[in-house]
């Protein structure tokens, strides 16, 4: 179905200069009655081929209406929702009023299984009211967020800079009650050039109508030349996903495992909960909370129990603009008081397209209080943590389905414990999928 106004502008565009000898001149008109042709015959790479050549045509209305045709052949014919979702995403780099294609776009990232992708741009859609038969596109697909691909992965690779790779304090000496301690080089801030990498795959089986069970692997490494450094983690989770009119509640088992330094740090296993609710066309409320059994090898005095509670609102501001804030606590306890943490805090983020580029923007912080002291130090602890980022989606330039990203940020924890007091500063340079 071609959006409103845009073959119009085919019919009214006029043919290019006298083509050159031996080759076949086609006004857009004729070149869009060709692609037609080809799809009725089942030629989908030659109507392909004739898309994409109109698509770099200079009006706007023209090569809008050939990405949009393009991107329903790719969807609908081919099952190439990725692909689709990219030729939606240059239409709105360039229009971003066009409400239906971007319910599309909404469509084609349940289709890839980005359910939060998608979620946001249902919210930008309804920003500023939908036509009747477009809202219920929207009311349609809404209904069917659980009904995504069953198999999904994504990943992102950058080069990342910090000028503290291990957190640690920039101190020469440790203040304790037995006086001054120095501490090794290891122990002291270090900066380095890391390779960053992030990934998630997932599987999706239908349980009926209403329910999935979704079982997902996410895993994330910083890696560096200094491998004492190293610090990976890998997390399996398994649970179903339950339709509830517009809600959506997931529940799940998890287990995680983090290494540092090559060395099994951390092992920890439990459930995690989330409820999403929408509130109004262009907010939605999301609670998630978390249960989980730590333990931590090299210190088994911080082996204890962690709870965790998170509510959080995203809303669209218009169809470029949107953000959203949450409010987190947590409680760990430990063998030993001195390890057992409270802590609680609150985040919030706000992103704008300009053009084929999404700024995002995000800022933090959490108070954190130890039950008791430990022996050794003077003090209990107690830190405040600031934090913020602001990274750069760049879609214009593409290395397949990837874009290039950029990311900055900055820590800050101020701790009465002289180990824990630290700031840093990180960049990543890297490729991200670009939906």
């Amino acid at each position: 179905m071609a959006c409103a106004g845009w073959s119009q502008a085919a019919q009214a565009q006029v043919a290019p200069a006298p083509p050159p000898e031996n080759t076949v001149q086609l006004t857009p008109v004729e070149l869009f009655a060709f692609a037609d042709r080809a799809i009725a015959a089942g030629d989908f790479a030659t109507a392909e081929t004739a898309y994409r050549a109109l698509s770099t045509n200079p009006d706007l209305e023209l090569r809008t209406e050939a990405r949009f045709r393009l991107a329903m052949m790719l969807a609908d014919r081919l099952n190439r929702h990725r692909d689709a979702a990219i030729e939606l995403r240059k239409i709105l780099d360039e229009k971003p009023d066009a409400q239906r294609v971007r319910v599309e776009l909404a469509r084609m990232q349940l289709m890839i299984g980005n359910i939060g992708q998608a979620e946001r741009e249902f919210r930008a859609a309804q920003a500023r009211g939908l036509p009747a038969d477009v809202e219920r596109l929207v009311r349609f697909y809404a209904n069917a967020l659980s009904a995504t691909k069953p198999l999904g992965a994504s990943l992102e690779v950058a080069l990342a800079p910090d000028s503290n790779i291990n957190r640690a304090t920039r101190s020469d000496t440790l203040g304790t009650i037995i006086g001054d301690f120095d501490l090794s080089e290891d122990a002291k801030a270090q900066s380095g050039l890391g390779l960053a990498l992030r990934g998630q795959g997932y599987y999706r089986q239908a349980l009926g109508q209403e329910a999935r069970l979704l079982v997902r692997l996410s895993g994330s490494a910083d890696i560096y030349r200094q491998s004492q450094f190293n610090d990976m983690a890998v997390s399996l989770q398994a649970g179903p996903e339950v339709a509830s009119g517009k809600d959506r509640i997931s529940f799940a088992l998890q287990t995680t495992w983090r290494w540092f330094g090559q060395q099994l740090y951390s092992s920890a296993y439990g459930a995690t909960a989330d409820w999403r609710h929408p509130l109004g066309q262009r907010s939605q409320l999301n609670v998630e909370a978390s249960a989980q059994r730590v333990d931590y090898r090299p210190n088994p005095l911080q082996d204890g129990a962690s709870l965790g509670l998170a509510v959080g609102i995203d809303h669209a501001f218009s169809q470029r603009f949107g953000g959203g804030i949450q409010l987190q606590g947590q409680r760990m306890t430990a063998r030993d008081p001195g390890y057992a943490l409270a802590s609680g805090g609150v985040s919030a983020y706000l992103f704008r397209e300009l053009g084929p580029t999404t700024l995002a923007l995000s800022f933090g912080y959490t108070r954190l209080e130890a039950d008791e002291r430990l022996f050794l130090y003077p003090q209990r602890r107690q830190d405040d943590r600031f934090s913020t980022s602001l990274s750069a989606t760049f879609r214009q330039v593409r290395i397949g389905p990837f874009a290039p990203l950029l990311r900055l940020r900055y820590e800050r924890n101020k701790s009465t414990v002289e180990i824990y007091d630290f700031n840093r500063v990180a960049g990543e340079a890297g490729l991200s999928l670009a939906l």
